[in-house]
């Protein structure tokens, strides 16, 4: 069980790397905004990949924006882990927004304003 774990891990790992390139690569355009792949979690089969995605410098409704534009390209994301990548299935890719960072970021937020209305 351990060696499908690690096979797993190894995987979403080679997962994350190829679809962050591709981003990086601007097969998405988004100037002035930080697109990143923050995880990917693969099915034990590989039939299915969620891809978890990070967006820095935009707005709500860009960033669904984004978001609908990477899932419009899903097949192309498809498609180039076909040729990169040796797999026998190329994983169905489904992307979502990973809002944790952002969720981090307030809860800092409110405890340093707790913190200055204590000093206060």
């Amino acid at each position: 069980m351990a060696e499908k774990v690690d096979r797993l891990t190894r995987v979403n790992e080679l997962l994350k790397r190829e679809l962050a390139e591709a981003i990086e690569r601007g097969l998405i355009s988004a100037p002035g905004v930080l697109v990143s792949v923050t995880e990917v979690h693969a099915g034990v089969d590989l039939r299915n990949a969620t891809v978890y995605i990070s967006i820095f410098g935009a707005d709500s409704a860009r960033k669904h924006k984004i978001m609908r534009e990477l899932n419009e390209l899903r097949l192309d994301f498809q498609h180039r882990l076909a040729r990169v990548l040796a797999f026998k299935h190329t994983p169905v890719l489904d992307f979502r927004l990973d809002m944790r960072t952002e969720l981090g970021d307030r809860v800092l937020e409110l405890l340093n304003e707790e913190d200055s209305n204590r000093d206060a």
